[in-house]
């Protein structure tokens, strides 16, 4: 690698990390009580929303009744989605024409952008209209990373807060994350992305001359539109020549912004972030790549903050950073040094890589190897799942990492507040592991962990792995699974499995070389998002219901300090080995397999 990659590699970390301090000290300053300027601007809005949703937000919630607002929040804004999908061809601001979106489809659709998974088994620019798109899906990429972190909140306040039954208001959450937070933001980064080309308008779409005329070979059919044969019995074909093309257009600045920022990830356009319209410069793709991460590493001193201990939300921000930067520099080597089978044929070589250029497969010319292998492992650390290169065309290890980085539940960095809340739940059973080596009750951050956080920690950790191991398992037995599958083998195994690793941890990136817009994935796939979604945010709000009742233990010579660099290991070995022993056998059937043929 160059040292210009180094140098790219280093300075987003350096951004990233930088930003933590002071977005996340503006966090924990909105979800304490908006800071005097900004209640000034946006309080007289807070307040009105309030008045006319009838939400009285000096209400507490208990843990239970939180769980409930959410859900049907969540529901409602499912069954709107649905709806949009299925009466667009009916709907204004639709200058394509485009007709109703299936119904297998428009609910894993659906379900995908109310789970901020945003799984998209279509092609944006062919399938949804402007309005679709705007009032369906962007709306839904606000409110599905704002209710992501309202359920974080609840768990920060059962940990600081004692001998209370109230978790707080989900209402408030919900809405002083949207407007304070998550609006300015979006408006920021789509300023950004639109003065770098970013398409944002609601133009038809446009028919250019193309510069350079071409042709191609299209089927020849009879007027029925059944193929017709030659006299070998096989379909025959006429030249067509190509002079036109069209341009897809749209407010696509709008979404880009949101999608990255909320860890949501799924594109106005079918290739996402590598279509020219939504990622056109370098300049654009460090932005949106930065936005994927900023907000879940600034939620680490959030919490670190609000707890009254900063130091607390820097560890958790290091474990998270270190399992991070050592999976990129995999990703980052295995795609530099290309394939011994280029190599094989001749490609030019070099003392340290197989090819000079590394492995341009599938990526963009303008990012470059660096760049792609950098958005592919935040875009799985996060629950975002944007991509700006095909991960089915990484090196098999290449690809073993944005695989195996959601397999650890993302909670490397993870979805906007879901990734924080996943990361400390494996914090609980890090101090749990601690408390029985030296025979005392586990505490964290001074309340005692007992048997039932364990077992609904135990919930949070273990629900992704059985929904991604079982509907893989189901998939390659069953015809409809195996018949999507545009490699067979090991590589088509590692379709499947990344497909449910995506869907069952909300994350949303595809391996590619998978026709995921079928019934069977259609349904088996909206199953596991809404599983990976809510089966893990309500046994976390149940700890911090159980939290928050519970007093303050004094810190004792025994007590597990929590911000030391030896729980950092600890806490980065739990992630690291209930990953690894969950996951390795899958692995080896896939990805590693993968490796070693290709060595051969």
């Amino acid at each position: 690698m160059t040292i210009n990659g180094y140098l790219q590699l280093v300075f987003y970390m350096v951004v990233l990390i930088g930003l933590a301090r002071p977005l996340g000290t503006y966090m924990a300053r909105v979800f304490d009580g908006p800071p005097m300027i900004l209640d000034r601007v946006l309080g007289p809005i807070e307040r009105l929303i309030y008045r006319f949703c009838a939400v009285d937000p000096e209400q507490g919630m208990t843990w239970r009744t939180y769980a409930v607002a959410m859900m049907i929040f969540n529901l409602l804004g499912l069954l709107v989605v649905y709806a949009l999908q299925r009466l667009q061809g009916i709907l204004p601001l639709n200058p394509q024409g485009l007709g109703a979106v299936t119904s297998d489809s428009s609910f894993n659709t659906a379900v995908s952008f109310a789970t901020n998974t945003n799984w998209q088994g279509y092609g944006g620019e062919s399938t949804m209209s402007y309005l679709t798109q705007m009032l369906g899906l962007n709306v839904q990429n606000f409110v599905s990373a704002a209710a992501g972190i309202a359920v974080l909140l609840p768990l920060i306040r059962g940990l600081r807060q004692t001998t209370s039954k109230f978790i707080g208001n989900f209402w408030v959450d919900l809405t002083r994350t949207t407007l304070y937070i998550l609006l300015p933001l979006s408006i920021l980064w789509a300023l950004v992305q639109v003065s770098q080309g970013v398409v944002q308008n609601f133009s038809p779409y446009a028919t250019v001359t193309l510069v350079q005329p071409t042709s191609y070979s299209s089927p020849v059919k009879d007027a029925d539109g059944n193929a017709v044969l030659d006299e070998h019995g096989q379909p025959k074909t006429e030249t067509v020549p190509l002079t036109e093309q069209t341009l897809p257009m749209g407010p696509a600045a709008s979404q880009v912004a949101i999608k990255q920022l909320g860890t949501n990830g799924g594109g106005f356009f079918n290739v996402n972030s590598a279509h020219p319209y939504e990622n056109p410069t370098p300049l654009s793709n460090f932005i949106e790549a930065l936005g994927i991460l900023v907000i879940s590493a600034a939620l680490c001193y959030t919490f670190g903050k609000m707890v009254g201990d900063t130091r607390q939300g820097w560890a958790v921000l290091a474990a998270m950073t270190v399992i991070f930067v050592v999976l990129l520099g995999l990703c980052v080597w295995s795609e530099q040094r290309g394939t011994p089978q280029l190599a094989a044929l001749g490609a030019d070589q070099t003392a340290s890589t197989l090819q000079a250029g590394g492995n341009m497969e599938g990526k963009e010319v303008r990012f470059g190897v660096v760049n792609s292998a950098l958005w592919a492992t935040a875009t799985t650390a996060a629950s975002n799942g944007s991509v700006n290169s095909m991960h089915a065309s990484f090196t098999p290890l290449g690809g073993l990492v944005p695989m195996f980085m959601m397999q650890l539940g993302e909670v490397i960095y993870g979805g906007v507040g879901s990734g924080l809340y996943g990361m400390l739940m494996f914090a609980i059973v890090a101090v749990f592991v601690a408390g029985l080596m030296v025979g005392r009750t586990p505490e964290y951050l001074g309340k005692k962990i007992e048997a039932y956080e364990m077992k609904m920690a135990s919930l949070v950790i273990l629900i992704p792995p059985v929904i991604v191991l079982g509907f893989t398992a189901l998939a390659v037995v069953v015809p409809a699974g195996v018949a999507s599958r545009l490699n067979s083998g090991v590589h088509g195994f590692s379709e499947i499995l990344y497909a449910y690793s995506s869907m069952g941890n909300n994350n949303g990136s595809a391996f590619a070389g998978l026709n995921a817009n079928v019934p069977f994935y259609n349904l088996t796939g909206g199953i596991a998002m809404l599983f990976a979604r809510y089966w893990l945010a309500i046994p976390t709000l149940a700890i911090a219901g159980s939290l928050a009742q519970k007093k303050v233990v004094p810190v004792s010579p025994g007590t597990l300090p929590t911000h030391t660099p030896l729980f950092i290991v600890m806490l980065i070995g739990v992630v690291i080995i209930v990953g690894a022993l969950t996951f390795i056998p899958a692995l080896a059937l896939g990805p590693i397999v993968e490796h070693l043929m290709m060595l051969a």
